[in-house]
């Protein structure tokens, strides 16, 4: 196939690992970098032999550019989708797709009235780890799925993040931060979401920094830090999801399990392409499972890779807008559950993307 040039708008730290790795895929001809800043977009360009620094809107009006990876912050993430789709481009976002649900109905509907394609990290649940584990469930390795654990405990990132205000402003918090990793591995490996209900807190309503740049600041909290939730899924699991910033003295408990009528599975951190997977069947003892899929190392950037070349073959992209959107409306409906006190039942749902293609079905 053909490259498809594609540009960056947002220059910031997560933009690296995408400069560094779209410059390796064979689907990808990386021509633009764009900023706010343009002297940002400049010094991406220069640091990774990029053709072109530009502004966002001579990004956009560029008309050979037909990819826009958008890693803009979470708040300007609709805008920027919804100017690159009204400029005929496709667009792959950064997690979460956007804020709020009203954004992601209004970026999907443009979309399809542009014939455009809208695709959003995480891309995580494309690598080794989360793929090998979708093989064994497909294959029976633990029969029928019955249940699902995700956890993801720490203690907040006022203690090493440099600006970590954000993360306890309305759209962010453990869940919208972490959230997305673990629900997509949710989708890939059991399904869409029929309902949620969960509790939600805020523990400390107020947080000291203490990394360098601004310790001693306050910071008030305005968003749940603490949230536990419950998930029934389409194809009869159940599954719980605890996200928190609250866990000062950390955590013993496992990223995911998945449990079913024959065995259980041990699921690798979400946030990761590889790690280790491990089985225990019913009757039997732990066993580590060597991995059948690639793409163990940091693949940011696959998910763009994985729509420029379903473009190219007529076919649905992996890491599409539709589950994103399944993503965010689910995180939302933990939220929206603990403050009515009551079930959240799922108005949008997703088909369960296609599985990557195993280390012995690949060419040599």
């Amino acid at each position: 196939m053909k490259p498809i040039k594609t540009g960056i708008i947002g220059c910031g730290n997560i933009s690296r690992i995408y400069f560094t790795n779209l410059k390796k895929y064979p689907e990808i001809d990386l021509v633009a970098a764009a900023d706010l800043d343009i002297e940002r977009a400049q010094q991406r360009a220069e640091e990774f032999g990029i053709a072109k620094a530009y502004t966002v809107e001579q990004l956009l009006a560029d008309p050979e550019i037909e990819i826009v990876v958008n890693l803009t912050i979470p708040k300007a993430h609709a805008s920027v989708c919804l100017q690159a789709l009204e400029a005929g481009k496709h667009v792959y976002v950064e997690k979460p797709v956007v804020v709020t649900r009203e954004e992601g109905q209004q970026v999907l509907k443009l979309a399809a009235e542009k014939g455009l394609r809208v695709a959003s990290a995480p891309e995580t649940f494309l690598g080794g780890g989360i793929q090998t584990c979708r093989k064994l469930i497909d294959e029976g390795a633990i029969g029928q799925p019955v249940s699902a654990s995700g956890f993801m405990l720490c203690g907040g990132h006022e203690n090493w993040h440099p600006d970590p205000e954000f993360y306890y402003e309305v759209g962010g918090g453990p869940m919208f931060d972490m959230g997305p990793y673990y629900l997509t591995a949710f989708v890939t490996l059991l399904g869409p979401i029929r309902r949620v209900t969960g509790s939600a807190v805020i523990t400390y309503p107020e947080r000291t920094i203490t990394s360098e740049k601004k310790h001693g600041k306050k910071i008030t909290v305005e968003t749940p830090t603490h949230i536990a939730g419950v998930l029934d899924f389409h194809n009869g699991a159940v599954g719980t999801l605890i996200t928190s910033f609250d866990t000062m003295a950390g955590t013993a408990l496992p990223n995911i399990e998945i449990h079913g009528s024959a065995g259980t599975l041990l699921v690798p951190d979400p946030n990761g392409f590889g790690g280790v997977v491990k089985l225990r069947r019913h009757g039997g003892d732990w066993e580590e499972i060597q991995l059948t899929h690639g793409n163990t190392d940091n693949n940011r950037g696959i998910g763009v890779a994985d729509m420029a070349r379903a473009i190219a073959e007529g076919r649905e992209h992996r890491a599409s807008g539709e589950m994103a959107y399944h993503v965010l409306e689910a995180m939302h409906g933990f939220h929206d559950a603990s403050r009515d006190g009551k079930h959240y039942v799922m108005a949008s749902t997703c088909d369960r993307p296609a599985p990557m293609p195993a280390l012995d079905s690949q060419p040599k």
